[in-house]
């Protein structure tokens, strides 16, 4: 008997069916390869194309102010910066003797606490005394004052 040994024809028709393919997709692939490959390397290097830049080169320079007024637009007055005293509203005093006692003091337009003598007020300042209608404010106990609040007249 006679082994059945396949043809030429029929190997070569078998394996062309998975090649091309398997060949296609390679060659496809390299293609999307260096299409990726240069645009990364032209997008790294940030050139702009010249007609781009020569355009941008000949915008003339614009004054914003004068384009400002032309719009309507009124001037800006520079606004003074608060005063240390207008930060402070004093509300209350309960004296309690030389290095005793409490206030109650509102802080930048916030509601107001109360504070012991002693107490950090804000930004470094200490409740140095609290007697009669008003208070002391300072950087140490025994420093200098900074700061005196008084209560408002009464009505």
């Amino acid at each position: 008997m006679l082994s059945q040994r396949p043809s030429f024809a029929n190997v070569f028709s078998v394996s062309s069916r998975v090649v091309l393919p398997i060949a296609s997709l390679l060659v496809w692939g390299a293609v999307a390869f260096s299409a990726v490959t240069w645009g990364l390397r032209w997008s790294a290097t940030g050139a702009a194309p010249s007609n781009a830049t020569a355009a941008a080169q000949a915008l003339p320079e614009v004054d914003a102010s004068a384009a400002a007024r032309s719009l309507g637009a009124t001037p800006v007055q520079a606004i003074a910066a608060p005063t240390l005293a207008s930060r402070f509203q004093l509300q209350g005093v309960m004296a309690g003797g030389p290095n005793a006692g409490a206030a109650l003091i509102a802080v930048d337009g916030k509601a107001a606490k109360p504070y012991r003598v002693g107490a950090l007020v804000a930004d470094g300042l200490l409740l140095q005394s609290a007697e009669g209608r008003r208070v002391t404010l300072g950087a140490a106990m025994d420093g200098p004052q900074i700061l005196v609040l008084e209560l408002p007249a009464k009505k």
